[in-house]
């Protein structure tokens, strides 16, 4: 792993600065104690001959929730300076930058069977929602273009500080606004609406937005808002949408997996491991076209097979 080297004329303060904000440095080393020793070790090793009496050096490193401080000084004073004197030339010698640092969570594809998928509509077109808002087609356009569906919150109830998965797609098609989005498993809140949302107990959709007061329009007749543009924040998973017709249209995950059906036919007809696999692959197969009516036998025999796996 390389590490940062001082340029010829760099300055203790200038390299440490560099070396702690390296993104190399800073994912091989995320303490970042432990990455101000590796830094100044390195510093040291290059530049042993070439500390100035007026160099700056570290006094302490103070971590904050999306940076660090690091305050610099120069050397002590010698010992015949008064305590005062001591005292108001550190103050005057003293300096701190600032350095904002990322949060990089780390991707495992092992954890993905941890996350519960969904898909459904965050809004229909054309439908006059309890609030009397209508938004029309294309309504979300703009807004997609500007932020990812990762960036689109995923919510529980409107909770800002409840959020519950991600999003992998929003779009529009000409029903309304198509979201699907994971649920973080191993938070309390996602698990609980995920198990919800598998029972039926939870299936509303409601977003969260701002509108632009340009492309909105009145019908008192209809008494209703005519939205054309809007600028979406969150979409959340809630008990009572605003509009009604906007929810959840399928979860993922209530099947077997493959390796559950690989268990079940190594318990239930003694198979070797490979044999297992084997059937375990044909079977999810054949049972990934349970829609298709040209197998009927096959699809029922499936099912059958699968709640004699579950119980």
């Amino acid at each position: 792993m390389p590490i940062p080297k001082p340029n010829t004329d760099e300055s203790r303060q200038d390299f440490i600065t560099r070396c702690m904000g390296d993104d190399t440095m800073a994912s091989e080393y995320t303490d970042s104690d432990q990455r101000l020793a590796v830094c100044t070790s390195e510093y040291d090793s290059n530049k042993e001959d070439s500390i100035q009496n007026d160099e700056k050096h570290i006094r302490a490193v103070e971590e904050t929730d999306d940076s660090y401080i690091i305050e610099f000084g120069k050397s002590k004073p010698d010992s015949e300076e008064t305590v005062d004197e001591t005292a108001s030339k550190e103050e005057a010698d003293k300096e701190s930058i600032e350095i904002k640092s990322s949060i990089k969570a780390y991707h495992d594809e092992d954890e993905d069977k941890d996350y519960g998928t969904f898909e459904g509509y965050g809004s229909v077109f054309g439908n006059k929602d309890l609030g009397n808002d209508v938004i029309e087609r294309g309504a979300f356009l703009k807004s997609l273009k500007r932020r990812k569906p990762q960036n689109v919150k995923l919510l529980y109830q409107h909770k800002s500080d409840m959020p519950i998965g991600v999003f992998d797609e929003i779009k529009e098609d000409d029903h309304g606004l198509v979201v699907k989005g994971r649920l973080a498993l191993k938070t309390q809140a996602g698990a609980e609406a995920y198990e919800l949302l598998k029972m039926g107990a939870l299936d509303g959709l409601s977003i969260g937005f701002r509108v632009n007061p340009k492309e909105v329009s009145y019908d008192k007749r209809g008494n209703k808002r005519i939205i054309k543009e809007v600028d979406l924040m969150e979409v959340s998973l809630v008990t009572f949408p605003m509009n009604p017709q906007a929810t959840v249209r399928s979860v993922k995950g209530e099947e077997i997996s493959i390796r559950e059906w690989e268990n079940g036919m190594r318990d239930a007809f003694s198979l070797s491991r490979s044999e297992a696999k084997m059937a375990a692959k044909a079977v999810t197969d054949a049972f990934g076209q349970r829609d298709v009516d040209t197998n009927a036998e096959l699809v029922d025999a499936i099912k059958n097979l699968t709640l004699t796996l579950k119980s």
